[in-house]
């Protein structure tokens, strides 16, 4: 579908379209809320699942360790085959 947008019918036919398009948004996250709200009615817990993190947990004193020698993030992340943000949570759980 196209139309002109320098003409008064074509801009609006746009506004009209975008109109429809945010109507059908509204709709769709009403839904969403409407459904976690009734999610959470019925005792379903949300969000990520609480867990242990066993290769972080075990490898956090040696992280600890090359912060203290005043490594990088990135080369500990390197050497140890870990993420650098895996490096930078566990250095702040550690705070």
């Amino acid at each position: 579908m196209t139309f002109d947008l320098a003409t008064p019918h074509g801009r609006m036919l746009a506004t009209v379209l975008a109109g429809i398009a945010e109507f059908e948004r509204d709709l769709i996250s009403e839904r969403v809320k409407s459904g976690l709200a009734a999610a959470r009615a019925r005792g379903k817990v949300l969000g990520r699942q609480k867990g242990e993190r066993p290769k972080s947990d075990r490898l956090a004193p040696k992280v600890l360790a090359l912060v203290a020698e005043k490594r990088s993030y990135r080369w500990i992340a390197r050497d140890l085959g870990i993420s650098k943000n895996t490096v930078a949570a566990i250095v702040q759980r550690e705070r």
